[in-house]
């Protein structure tokens, strides 16, 4: 009998070292493949791995096959600490999923070790950690499973059951389970409503379970949505606001038995990850432009610095995550005492402000630059660099002398907000009672200037009677920078449908502002989803052909969702789940802005 099976054993060692040497047939079937033929792309998702004793990657093929049957490439992430590597790998990535595994540290979520946690791996827990900030900066979709689902609810500050036998009351339930990863031991009851419920379409499924760790309290932006009878939380989710899912259970595993319905999952993470990864095609061939955020406040900080990631919402980095191409920085400031030495001090505070601002693009040259026209954005795109516009938030700061205009022009300055939230020596505000009924008489020569010197009149802020004095004087489209829709939010800084027909009439744009008080006024937070809706309206009423999109980061812009530059690529992910098409949602990142900017540059006398 031995010796059959060694007979049987050499045989087979022979057929594949036969195989093995045939590289000519092995290489032929390779080039067989027809690769010129166009498919469907398949998005790369990356897959968190567990650290082997030698420090290798370990990940059980159930993860790989799941996503490879969803449609997806998968590859696995080596469990290194190394920010720089990972980042590089994750810029490359359409989505992730994080694995099981061992224990997590408490002291993530500032508690102590208690006796019964089990083994806890230090690098794996800074590696995931690093993951999914890195994934996340980047607003990548996310399924987390198991260790995966509590990784993800630390990281955004939750905290955990260290083990549940010990520290959960009801002990109904056994989470960890000894029946195979195919096998359901428990049900679980989903929530209606929950996208988790729209991916599988029952309240109800029967899932395996590992674990002795589980969620405890939900963290911040994320809501539970799937329990065990026993009340311990099975899933947790982000939607609509982000692209991120966890499960307790291991799909995987029931996929690995023929379960069809817990493929649904994997097909779930792989479409959206293919929706992100059309987004990030869309960017690199598209111009975006955000045309307002209020950073030049931020420079006053001590070692305040656009090339690096810092705390506030608008820098380099940022933009570079969210593939956003083009930033107007606003030279803000207030309304104060309209005498003549108080608006030359304030003419002298738009100059240091602007002085600001080259001194902050002339620091990292190597990665942005100055833009003038919309040529030079293009420029500074083809050369791998953000584009920085300059723009004055309140005509206060032109001062008392009119040739100001012409001597701000020269420094690059686009626009001009006629005022802010209280009159000035131009017009009336939106927010203030009015002074002026409209334009005054030194505002009308002032928006003749702007014509004059190519300069796009603002309207931003200004009251409704100032508008329309504007529409009917200006010989130039103009724009409104950062205002959004009175309809869906009654605001003062919001325009009405005529302010937005009478825009688009003068062949001018509104900017769609992502301020909580300017989208959603029911709201102590407005979301990612109040901002497409005032886009959609916009388009609805004004056209495809007069709406953009302006944040009002560091000067009170931010909304759930999108609260920094590199969430922006988050609202194209969105406007592509509402069927628009790459065409207008070019025309909404920049095409119609620019046009407006072409069109007054070109008129300038």
């Amino acid at each position: 009998m031995k010796k059959i099976v060694s007979f049987v054993l050499i045989l087979l060692m022979s057929v594949c070292f036969v195989k093995a040497q045939n590289l000519s047939k092995l290489y032929q079937t390779t080039d067989s493949e027809n690769v010129s033929v166009k498919t469907k792309y398949s998005p790369l998702i990356g897959i968190s791995a567990s650290r082997s004793k030698s420090g290798g990657a370990n990940v059980p093929g159930t993860y790989i096959q799941a996503i490879l049957k969803a449609g997806g490439n998968p590859v696995i992430i080596p469990a290194i600490t190394d920010s720089k590597v990972l980042r590089d790998i994750i810029r490359n990535l359409d989505g992730l999923v994080m694995t099981g595994g061992e224990d997590f540290n408490p002291l993530y979520y500032k508690e102590e070790v208690i006796p019964d946690i089990n083994d806890i791996d230090s690098i794996r827990d800074i590696y995931d950690l690093v993951l999914l900030k890195l994934a996340t900066d980047r607003n990548l979709p996310v399924l987390g499973i198991c260790r995966g689902e509590q990784a993800i609810n630390v990281a955004f500050g939750g905290t955990l059951y260290q083990d549940i036998p010990s520290q959960h009351k009801d002990s109904t339930i056994k989470h960890r389970q000894t029946e195979p990863k195919e096998q359901g031991t428990h049900p679980v009851s989903i929530a209606k409503g929950s996208k988790l419920f729209k991916i599988l379409n029952t309240t109800d499924v029967s899932v395996n379970s590992f674990h002795h760790q589980g969620v405890k309290d939900v963290a911040p932006g994320f809501r539970a949505v799937a329990y065990a009878p026993d009340g311990i939380v099975e899933a947790i989710e982000a939607y609509p606001n982000r692209n991120i899912l966890g499960v307790q259970w291991h799909p995987e595993g029931h996929i690995a038995g023929g379960d069809t319905t817990m493929l649904k999952i994997f097909d779930h993470i792989v479409k959206q990850s293919g929706l992100y990864h059309r987004a990030k095609e869309l960017h690199r061939q598209i111009l975006s432009v955000d045309t307002h955020c209020d950073t030049p406040l931020e420079f006053k900080k001590e070692g305040f610095d656009i090339g690096k990631r810092e705390s506030n919402q608008v820098n380099i980095p940022k933009m570079e995550e969210g593939m956003l191409d083009a930033i107007f920085f606003a030279a803000y400031t207030a309304q104060g005492p309209r005498d003549d030495a108080s608006s030359q001090k304030i003419v002298q505070k738009i100059d240091g402000l602007i002085d600001g601002i080259y001194a902050q693009v002339e620091k990292n040259k190597d990665i942005c630059g100055i833009a003038y026209t919309a040529d030079d954005l293009v420029k500074l795109k083809a050369e791998g660099k953000k584009a920085i516009f300059i723009g004055i938030e309140n005509g206060y700061g032109i001062g008392k002398d009119i040739a100001n205009i012409a001597r701000f022009k020269s420094r690059g300055v686009n626009y001009i907000t006629l005022c802010h939230t209280k009159p000035n020596d131009i017009c009336d505000s939106s927010s203030d009672q009015p002074e002026w009924n409209g334009l005054s008489s030194f505002g009308k020569k002032v928006v003749k200037e702007m014509n004059r010197w190519g300069i796009l009149v603002d309207i931003s802020h200004v009251s409704e009677k100032t508008f329309y004095d504007v529409i009917a004087l200006s010989s130039q489209p103009v724009i409104a920078s950062h205002s959004s829709v009175k309809a869906l939010c009654d605001h003062d800084r919001n325009l009405t449908d005529k302010q937005l027909q009478a825009l688009a009439k003068n062949g001018g744009v509104v900017q769609i502002c992502l301020v909580d008080l300017f989208m959603n006024k029911d709201k102590s937070k407005a979301s990612l989803m109040d901002a497409i809706e005032h886009i959609d309206y916009a388009v609805k009423v004004a056209g495809i052909d007069h709406v953009g999109i302006a944040s009002d980061f560091d000067g009170g812009g931010g909304i759930i969702g999108c609260n920094g530059s590199n969430d922006m690529i988050n609202i194209t992910v969105k406007l592509l789940e509402r069927g628009y098409s790459d065409e207008d949602i070019a025309k909404i990142w920049g095409k119609n802005f620019l046009r407006v900017l072409s069109t007054v540059q070109a008129a300038k006398k």
